[in-house]
């Protein structure tokens, strides 16, 4: 089987990434083993391939928004049958016995695995899952809009979450890319005022697009207060920027896995008056399901941006220089 590994983490215009030819794998107690349909392109597969987030071991094959068909199952993998077509995550397994996965924030696990980062990821003919964590997909989402819902769909639900927006309040995004275009139609649905801010023509028009109440830059003030704010855009330097945005008991999530130096705040301007940060770690297998169903439920579409898997790298070369709106999904 094909799959690109991380050779050496480097700028992504260096070709960090190679092709590869390896066994197909095979599955082990619990796990199943997937025939990759399409894999979707997140920033965090840009992160380790340069090196942002180390690799946890040598040569991993990056991706972790896998939708695929079982080809074989391993020992006591009952869950599914030979040919359900499922969606693996970022999250591939937690230790289950830690009080953070005792007390049900599995997210915050001691020793969790992650799929494309800890094991190999889909950017590949076929990948091994834990049956236990990967999900059942709404049968009228197909495979290339499905992708980019079980990371930046799930991570961008659990940041909206965090961001605790009241019913009928302001939110602002900050940057625009996968994960903060379909939270945006979610907080839509909602009955949210959304304010996006983000840098990129083609990211404000897709934000207008999609029915934002208003649409600015990123170092814009939004026409009123946020009671709510989401930084997606991995830049440290909007995390002061968006504070001063919220009116008094605000909360701004930082959703990303990485982000550059935040400068010095000023307690009085950025962080008085019961303003807040969150950030947001992985997710939980609930917080997916729940997402799952209500995305099926609202009809919720990612604008995507298909690519062939022999271009991985080109897609990930073209996230990094912004010359796409919405997300890429690779295509076996």
């Amino acid at each position: 089987m094909h799959s690109w590994v991380v050779q050496r983490p480097a700028p992504i215009d260096e070709q960090p990434l190679r092709r590869v030819e390896r066994e197909e794998p095979v599955p082990g107690a619990g796990q199943v083993r997937v025939r990759v349909s399409c894999c979707g392109v997140c920033r965090t597969d840009l992160h380790l391939a340069e090196g942002d987030l180390p690799p946890k071991r040598p040569e991993v094959a990056v991706g972790h928004e896998i939708v695929g068909v079982i080809d074989a199952l391993g020992p006591g993998a009952t869950r599914f049958a030979l040919g359900d077509r499922i969606g693996v995550p970022w999250l591939r397994s937690t230790d289950g016995s830690c009080k953070f996965c005792r007390r049900g924030a599995e997210n915050l696990c001691l020793q969790p695995v992650f799929t494309g980062w800890d094991v190999d990821g889909g950017y590949a003919d076929v990948c091994l899952a834990d049956e236990a964590y990967a999900y059942r997909l709404p049968a009228q989402l197909d495979d290339e809009h499905a992708a980019p819902l079980l990371c930046a769909g799930i991570i961008g639900y659990r940041a909206l979450k965090r961001a605790a927006v009241p019913a009928a309040g302001r939110l602002g995004i900050y940057g625009f890319g996968g994960s903060a275009h379909i939270t945006a139609q979610i907080a839509l649905h909602q009955g949210l005022r959304v304010h996006v801010l983000t840098r990129g023509e083609g990211n404000r028009s897709l934000a207008a697009k999609l029915g934002a109440d208003s649409v600015g830059d990123a170092a814009d003030a939004p026409p009123e207060p946020l009671d709510g704010a989401i930084l997606f855009a991995p830049a440290g330097e909007l995390v002061p920027v968006a504070l001063r945005a919220l009116d008094r008991g605000g909360t701004l999530a930082i959703a990303g896995i990485w982000l550059s130096d935040i400068p010095p705040l000023t307690y009085a301007s950025e962080l008085f008056e019961e303003r807040q940060v969150r950030s947001v770690t992985a997710n939980t297998r609930g917080d997916g399901e729940e997402f799952l169903a209500l995305a099926a439920r609202l009809d919720i579409k990612p604008t995507t941006v298909p690519y062939p898997m022999a271009s991985a790298p080109e897609a990930l070369r073209d996230l990094a220089h912004g010359r796409f709106s919405g997300a890429a999904v690779l295509h076996n």
